[in-house]
Parts: structure tokens; C-alpha cells; sequence
């Protein structure tokens, strides 16, 4: 018994030495590749900004004569 206290006191002091595992980062972003359909989406995008800007003058235009009518 006494022959194997050594190697567990070796084996505490390796282990109590170790640094603890560090987190695993994520992988960095890769950029963007273009593909055919981005200009399309760009403008489907403008489209949809354009009609959310007109469905907003139009709802204010209708309070506006709703405000003029009472």
C-alpha cells in the first residue's frame, strides 16, 4: 500500500495541475456567396417597402377625410 502512495499523489498532482477543457468556439461566419436570384430578392424587397409606404398614405389619407367628414 505504502509503494502505491507515490503514484496517487503523482496522479492528484497531474490532475489537480490540468487546465480545465475550454468551450469550443464556433465556427466563423463564412461570407456570403452571391447567387442568381439576389437581385430579385432586392427587388421583391424594394416592392414590398414601396406598397407598406403607399398602404400608409392611403390610411392616412382615409383619417384625414373620416377627420373632415364628422
Amino acid at each position: 500500500m505504502i509503494r502505491y502512495l507515490p503514484l496517487w499523489g503523482l496522479a492528484i498532482a497531474c490532475a489537480a495541475c490540468s487546465k480545465p477543457p475550454q468551450p469550443h468556439e464556433p465556427p466563423t461566419p463564412q461570407a456570403r456567396a452571391e447567387t442568381p436570384w439576389d437581385s430579385l430578392e432586392a427587388q421583391k424587397k424594394k416592392a414590398q417597402d414601396v406598397q407598406k409606404t403607399v398602404d400608409e398614405q392611403a390610411k392616412a389619407q382615409a383619417k384625414a377625410i373620416e377627420a373632415q367628414t364628422q
